[in-house]
Order: C-alpha cells, then sequence, then structure tokens
C-alpha cells in the first residue's frame, strides 16, 4: 500500500480543524484512542477531508464517524471532563434543555437491529414502532449495544458503527435548530442540525414517539 499521508491544515486555539489526505484511490484511515470504543475512522477516497472543529479542555475527537468524502467542518465536536452518559447529565454539562439531548436507542425488530434517534425528552410509542416496522421492537440488552454498535452505552450515537445498521430520525427532533447526540464516548457530543445528522447518517424520518 502506499503511504498514507496525513497533516493538520490549520491550528487555533481552542479549537482546531484538522485535513486528512491521501494519494491511494480508496484508502481507510483509522485511527484509535486508548479507549477501544472512542474510535475514529473516515473512508477516505482519494479527496480532502474536513473532519471538523474540536472544542473541550482536552481538544482530542471522539467522534465515531464515517465520511466518504464528504466534507463535515461545520459539526462541533465536544469533549468534556464530566459524564454525559444520560440524558439528565449531558443536558447540564451543555447547559441545554433534555429535549435538546439526541438520544440512540439501540431496538431489534424481528432479526433486524436498527437505530431510533430521538429527542432526549421523548418516550417510544409501542404502537406507533409496531405500525412503522410491521412487528415488535425491544430494546437491545447493554452488552448487544455494545456488540452492534462499537459504542459504549451511554455513549452510543449514529455515526462509525462497528456494523452498518439502519438509522431512523424521530420528527421529535425537527422542534430544535441544533441538537447534540454523543459522539462515541461517555463524555463527548456532536452540535449538529437534525437535518444534518440525517444526511450524514442516511438516516430515515419516522414518527415513533410520543
Amino acid at each position: 500500500m502506499r503511504r498514507l499521508h496525513a497533516k493538520v491544515n490549520r491550528f487555533t486555539l481552542p479549537s482546531v480543524i484538522v485535513t486528512a489526505y491521501c494519494c491511494w484511490p480508496v484508502t481507510l484511515l483509522y485511527l484509535q484512542r486508548r479507549s477501544p470504543y472512542a474510535k475514529l475512522r473516515f473512508a477516505i477516497f482519494g479527496s480532502t477531508v474536513a473532519i471538523g472543529k474540536v472544542s473541550g479542555e482536552k481538544n482530542e475527537s471522539a467522534i465515531c464517524t464515517a465520511i466518504s468524502g464528504r466534507s463535515c467542518s461545520d459539526i462541533e465536536i465536544i469533549e468534556l471532563n464530566q459524564s454525559t452518559a444520560t440524558v439528565e447529565l449531558a443536558a447540564k454539562a451543555h447547559n441545554v434543555e433534555p429535549g435538546q439531548i439526541a438520544k440512540t436507542l439501540s431496538l431489534k425488530v424481528k432479526d433486524t437491529i436498527i437505530l431510533v434517534v430521538a429527542k432526549g425528552d421523548a418516550r417510544l410509542d409501542n404502537k406507533k414502532l409496531k405500525t412503522t416496522f410491521g412487528a415488535k421492537a425491544r430494546m437491545l440488552s447493554s452488552d448487544e449495544v455494545v456488540n452492534a454498535t462499537g459504542h459504549p452505552v451511554g455513549g452510543v450515537c449514529p455515526f462509525g458503527l462497528e456494523h452498518p445498521l439502519p438509522v431512523y430520525c424521530d420528527i421529535s427532533l425537527k422542534g430544535y435548530n441544533e441538537v447534540l447526540p454523543a459522539a462515541g464516548a461517555t463524555h463527548s457530543a456532536v452540535r449538529i442540525t437534525p437535518e444534518r445528522m440525517a444526511e450524514l447518517t442516511s438516516a430515515t424520518w419516522v414518527d415513533v414517539c410520543q
């Protein structure tokens, strides 16, 4: 394999924009931090990809996202020194209302694992779920969540999944201009518009919450 080059395009404090590029037509750059769950993966197809602005005291990216030749410089990745593993903790840490936290729920419908992203204070409606997906849905166990997504419970997000999974965004998210889903760790988040999140994850919009 030809040598993969990476460079810092611009460095400012407290944020940094990193650009990675390569000369191999199809190259996968895999970077892993100390935690096996806080992975950073990028699929780069012979082009320059802007990873995004990183803010927070550590100035490190814990986002788990797969990007295929698309610029994501508009996405703010936030890391804190405190846990954001629950909706309540995340809302307090980011100084937003609980609904603005975009929680990712891991469900199994028949033999298919799906992810449903909804506003933090929304509750799933079993009747709507059955109508939408044609069968009852059950929540995955903690071990199943880790195995399916590659993310720890409390850090699950629709980005950078261990295995490709169908992603659905509940319309409850559309009540906010920006939402904060987790970013693959229990202390990180992404500030993003609901529409942009749905675009990057190829999500389908559904109405499955009360």
